[in-house]
């Protein structure tokens, strides 16, 4: 039976009030109208949605949560760490008849907070004639006091805003909040549609919806046209807090679909009052890179340690002066904060009449500054009465309603500071169907998120947008992707017949350090997790006998490797199978396949922007692989486990292979090189050169060769059993080896010319020559004669080779990934000289 059939059944059964929420207000079914019937919008899909069964959506619903593990979309709510982003299967669908109406009100809203904007930086007449009292303003955090220019020329500085509506009972779209600081969910949005389009594609292809492209190829045109007048080829860029933030995927799947850099604060210099990309090598190296446009996700106060916060670390110092000059353009500018004042929203209609001459279209819900004599008497008394529709909000965002004897409280202190708290009405917020993967679908309050853009000097919202949903509070975020359906097939999306073409120009911005330190790292992760896999791989294979008639085969070989894996992480358990599990599974053991993927991902999240998306499905992979090894005890799991790593971890080199052979490339590939080489040091000198000569057999050096991916390479060259010189001739001189240290060191030396600060004569260039010299007149004959039953002569190599390494990785550091002097917060320095 259809889901939506029951779900409709369900809100009109005699015992159940029609859509209650959990209050007991009575709200609008998004869905499902008051005699059971589907609303409009539903009715055009009823065949599609006749299919939605409890099988299907189980189905579906496992669907979503591997593409949105293989596509890396996760969310952070506020000091919580970032779990998977959460998308309910049944979106939120919109009549084009309903939608026209909200188009406008969104249009016009956003041309009254602009109006507003500039008025309040400006001229300031909303404050000189009172229609909004000037306290209410001021005691905002927003109010960047930095930012009030009387003489700025630009009447436009909002080009983006968010608007968060919820529906009344009767179904009137009311505006929740203003989101105009840095909006977030545009790149929630086209996951969010990404995902069900695949998941339900007989639904997406009858709803004949609005498509999101054009919408976000407008976005693009209009960053780049913010630019200075005389700028031809605009680089625009998006600066993001970093991988820590709350949104940090929206914020580089925007940056990936728009086309632009993703960078972060210690990314950009100001230099004679232009903002720049900092080079590698700086200050010693002259920027090149001009900023012309940014697009903000970093709140205002952390925007300038010189003129705004002192202690922040993730601005760039002098942005303020730069805005200022008019040498970079800010979206949204720094004081769009203030818009975002709760209190605002008790005048927005009578600065409407007033900035533009004409009656709000989209309302708020009541509210009421409590700095009003009049207002704040009208709102104790309901306080005191413990109105539970009433929600008291402080000016900087902070909520909380009121019941019992904690409206006493909450009274007592607004009594003491009226004028920092606003008073609003709660919406009984309209409900949609939300599956709860047990066979039914439950009615929860959604609120919509919608954007509108300044394009071609008007507003234009994006017809979609993302819904949310809690079923309670402090519950994790759900989505619903939003549809908005065609009056005709005809129409164009989004009402966009056509984009302008901009001049065609080709350009590649240079990396920052910081993002080729990412790339570098993330190459070592790489390597450094295969060849862990290699080695636990092969160590359980060991451990494991290969058939009832071979039973005396088992652990030989077993000991070195697991010796090889101590030298690598420590020995956590003794009990062999005890330990490899926690060697893939413990993401707090350093040298782990989860603590290097975790770290591996954390690098790459930096540089998402420069990525396909394909490189996540690694993540999704690894996700899958150790949740099924801790679900399991049985010891073919951890093969299990450990195959479909390596698996991922291979596939991120075929995504690498299709990347511009641009320095961030070039990087992975060092990064992936110098660790490779160090990783077999390591293998030789645990397995081999610390292995008495009278114990090691063949066995031993089979082990060797399987954890080094020259087993096959090796029998089919030397076409014998495994002996000691020609293993070390292999993994060590052989230079059509990949997998030998001089080939490692080749490529390590090719990858590193290709960089822009390199010359041929850099630091780490002549040390890799020098020991890429000494590795080529190495006797593997001489490495691997024994001495007293020791191979001195090896172990001293391997670890001479391993402090080699380790010094060409600190001089790659100091040359190309270093940004200048780290960072020092403002706050904390002193500019008082003390007499001594």
């Amino acid at each position: 039976m259809s889901v939506l059939r029951d779900y409709a059944a369900t809100l009109t059964q005699p015992t159940l009030p029609f859509g209650p929420g959990r209050d007991g207000a009575v709200r609008f079914d998004e869905v499902v109208d008051p005699a059971g019937a589907l609303r409009a919008p539903w009715k055009r899909l009823a065949d599609a949605a006749g299919g939605l069964t409890a099988d299907v959506l189980n189905r579906v619903e496992g669907e979503i949560a591997r593409f949105i593990a293989d596509d890396g979309v996760h969310y952070a709510s506020a000091g919580a760490s970032a779990q998977p982003w959460r998308l309910d299967p049944m979106p939120l669908v919109i009549d084009a008849a309903s939608w026209a109406r909200l188009e406008v009100g969104l249009a016009q809203r956003a041309e009254l907070l602009n109006a507003l904007l500039v008025d309040l930086y400006g001229e300031r007449r909303m404050l000189a004639e009172g229609i909004i009292p000037a306290a209410a303003v001021f005691g905002h955090s927003g109010f960047t006091r930095a930012a009030a220019m009387p003489g700025a020329t630009d009447r436009r500085p909002l080009m983006i805003v968010g608007t968060d509506l919820g529906r009344d009972a009767h179904g009137d779209w009311h505006v929740i909040g203003d989101r105009v600081q840095a909006p977030s969910g545009l790149g929630y949005a086209v996951e969010n549609r990404r995902v069900i389009s695949r998941v339900l594609p007989e639904l997406y292809r009858d709803a004949e919806l609005h498509r999101l492209e054009p919408y976000y190829a407008a976005l693009r045109e209009t960053l780049l046209t913010a630019a200075p007048e005389d700028v031809e080829d605009p680089l625009v860029v998006v600066l993001s807090p970093g991988t820590h933030s709350e949104t940090a995927y929206d914020q580089a799947s925007l940056a990936n679909l728009l086309g632009f850099p993703l960078v972060q604060g210690d990314d950009l210099v100001v230099r004679d009052g232009w903002v720049w990309i900092k080079p590698a090598g700086w200050p010693h190296a002259a920027p090149r890179e001009r900023v012309d446009v940014i697009l903000r996700r970093v709140d205002p106060d952390w925007c300038d340690p010189l003129e705004l916060r002192g202690d922040s670390q993730l601005g760039v110092a002098g942005l303020v002066e730069s805005v200022r000059r008019g040498r970079v353009r800010l979206v949204n500018g720094l004081g769009a904060g203030v818009l975002e004042n709760p209190a605002l929203q008790a005048f927005m209609p009578a600065a409407c009449e007033a900035l533009l001459g004409e009656q709000l279209r989209l309302p708020a819900a009541p509210a009421w500054w409590l700095g009003d004599p009049e207002a704040y008497e009208l709102v104790r008394k309901r306080l005191r009465a413990g109105d539970a529709t009433l929600e008291l909000r402080h000016l900087d965002g902070t909520r909380a309603p009121f019941s019992g004897r904690a409206s006493r409280t909450r009274a007592e202190r607004v009594a003491a500071d009226p004028r920092g708290y606003v008073a609003i009405e709660r919406l009984p917020l309209s409900q949609a169907p939300v599956w709860q993967g047990q066979g039914v679908a439950t009615p929860q309050p959604i609120v919509l998120r919608t954007f509108t853009v300044d394009y071609h000097s008007a507003y234009r919202p994006l017809f979609g947008g993302v819904a949310t949903v809690s079923s309670s509070a402090g519950a994790r975020l759900a989505s619903k992707d939003v549809w908005v359906l065609k009056s005709e097939l005809s129409d164009a999306d989004q009402g966009l017949a056509a984009i302008t073409p901009l001049p065609f120009v080709a350009t590649v911005p240079l990396a920052a350090p910081r993002a080729l330190d990412d790339m570098f790292w993330a190459g070592r992760y790489a390597e450094r997790t295969e060849d862990l896999l290699r080695v636990v791989l092969e160590a359980h294979e060991r451990l494991t006998p290969p058939s009832p008639l071979e039973p005396s085969a088992a652990g030989i070989g077993a000991g070195e490797l697991m010796r090889v894996l101590e030298r690598l992480c420590g020995r956590s358990w003794e009990v062999p199978e005890a330990e490899l599990r926690s060697l893939l599974l413990d993401a707090a053991r350093p040298g782990s396949a989860a603590h290097s993927l975790a770290r591996m991902r954390t690098a790459l999240e930096g540089v998402r922007d420069q990525l396909s998306d394909d490189t996540w499905r690694l993540f999704g992979t690894a996700e899958r692989a150790l949740g099924a090894l801790r679900s399991s005890d049985r010891g073919r799991q951890i093969a299990d486990a450990g195959e479909q790593l390596l698996t991922g971890v291979l596939a991120f080199q075929g995504v690498t292979a299709s990347m511009m052979r641009d320095s961030g490339w070039h990087m992975i590939e060092a990064g992936r090189y110098l660790e490779r080489a160090l990783q077999l040091c390591t293998l030789l000198d645990a397995a081999v050169a610390a292995s008495p000569a009278a114990e090691l057999d063949r066995r031993v050096l089979e082990a060797v060769l399987g954890a080094a991916e020259s087993a096959v390479t090796y029998r089919r060259r030397y076409r014998g059993r495994a002996r000691s010189e020609g293993v070390l001739e292999l993994l060590l001189g052989a230079p059509d080896n990949p997998r030998s240290l001089v080939f490692a060191l080749a490529r390590l030396r090719f990858h590193l010319g290709a960089l822009p600060l390199s010359t041929g004569s850099t630091r780490p260039e002549r040390l890799v020559d020098e020991f890429s010299a000494a590795v080529a007149i190495a006797d593997a004959y001489e490495l691997a004669q024994a001495r007293d039953g020791e191979r001195t002569a090896l172990a001293g190599f391997l670890g001479e080779a391993s402090a080699q390494l380790t010094q060409i990785s600190d001089a790659i550091a100091e040359l190309h990934l270093a940004g200048g002097p780290p960072r020092q917060p403002l706050a904390a320095r002193s500019f008082v000289e003390v007499m001594r």
